[in-house]
């Protein structure tokens, strides 16, 4: 069936007019203008901390206009390039403009899930924590899949990320592993990755070859940012040092340089060992910290308003996601219903699918709760 570029094209300026909107161009542009001329002050870097939150804040900025415009662009490029296929009657021109459009489409639709990220943390970036649950080393080794899984979605991505902490089990596998996702909005991506996790397939540790049925839960947490307000009294921390150590127990440095740092209130704790030295580790552990508490605090003041208003039903089973390798090919999220039969690309970091989907239940989880 040949492909109705002119609808497909409309369609196309139809979801970018509603990108326009959401994104209010002219009061970007305001915007833009105005920490340029914060950036032009010759004194900006006397306070070297606003400095970086005023770069920082125009940096993002100019990547939201030009993501925004640039694709405009995109599908005027499309738009010429069919209309030159048609008029010379020019099959490989056409066939390229398939391409292209299979390609702007995709573009757009990312866009437009970008669009729907207007929590208060979504821009953050994104502290993930995954954590083995029941199932032994089975589980174990599934949360160094899971591990593996979202660093090559960020590296396909070319989002920078980095490993904060990574406590590996005897046998196989990791307890424990915390990352940094540092690209804007990561937080709006990854929260709805948040939950129980479930594996199910033959166990490639039991000499029976039965099936294993096996749990990782799944943390993400938006960074914390020097502008945030949340203030840890010193008394409330018990810091823990220890010698960082690798697969196997095997110690990866030679002095006691890894943090462990407890929030004695709460009972929340933190482990950081990857970075040089005790002071790196300690540093890292308090952001970690702050980013836990300060979402945390917001949890419990949602919390309160929700038993206000009568509604205290959670939105997230104990299972938000099942991974089947047997009997049967298949990984499916039981809220949105997204489902594909390669669960080799998945672990591989094939994950837009579910986080797209994820995004757009969320919103309407919280449309329908207003």
């Amino acid at each position: 069936m040949a492909t109705d570029f002119q609808q497909e094209i409309k369609d196309l300026r139809t979801t970018m007019t509603s990108v326009r909107d959401v994104t209010d161009l002219s009061a970007l542009e305001a915007t833009i203008a105005d920490l340029e001329q914060q950036v032009a002050a010759p004194d900006l870097w006397d306070d070297q901390e606003k400095a970086q939150v005023v770069t920082s804040a125009l940096s993002r900025a100019k990547s939201e206009y030009e993501r925004v415009t640039g694709m405009d662009t995109k599908v005027d490029d499309l738009e010429a390039l069919v209309e030159m296929g048609q008029e010379e009657n020019d099959a490989e021109t056409l066939a390229e403009a398939e391409r292209e459009l299979r390609a702007v489409k995709k573009a757009v639709g990312e866009l437009e899930v970008r669009t729907l990220l207007s929590g208060e943390w979504d821009e953050r970036s994104a502290v993930v924590t995954i954590r083995a649950g029941a199932g032994g080393v089975d589980a174990a080794d599934f949360a160094e899949m899971l591990m593996r899984m979202y660093l090559r979605w960020a590296e396909r991505h070319g989002y920078p990320t980095k490993v904060m902490d990574t406590s590996y089990a005897e046998e196989a596998g990791i307890k424990s592993a915390t990352f940094e996702v540092n690209v804007p909005y990561a937080f709006g991506n990854l929260s709805v990755e948040g939950g129980t996790h479930r594996l199910v397939r033959i166990s490639p540790f039991d000499n029976q070859g039965r099936r294993q049925t096996s749990f990782v839960a799944v943390e993400v947490i938006p960074l914390i940012e020097g502008t945030d307000s949340i203030e840890i009294p010193e008394n409330d921390l018990k810091i823990d040092v220890f010698r960082s150590s690798g697969p196997g127990g095997q110690s990866v440095n030679t002095t006691d340089s890894a943090v462990r740092m407890t929030h004695l209130p709460t009972g929340t704790v933190v482990s950081m060992q990857n970075e040089k030295s005790q002071i790196q580790n300690r540093a890292a552990a308090l952001r970690v910290m702050q980013s836990r508490l300060l979402l945390l605090k917001r949890a419990e003041e949602a919390a309160v308003k929700k038993e206000m208003a009568g509604d205290v039903k959670a939105s997230w089973g104990d299972q938000m996601r099942s991974y089947v390798l047997n009997p049967y090919q298949m990984v499916k999220d039981l809220r949105t219903e997204y489902e594909t039969g390669n669960p080799t690309a998945v672990f591989d970091g094939d994950i837009d699918g579910f986080i797209e989907a994820g995004i757009r239940w969320q919103i309407a989880q919280r449309k329908a709760a207003e």
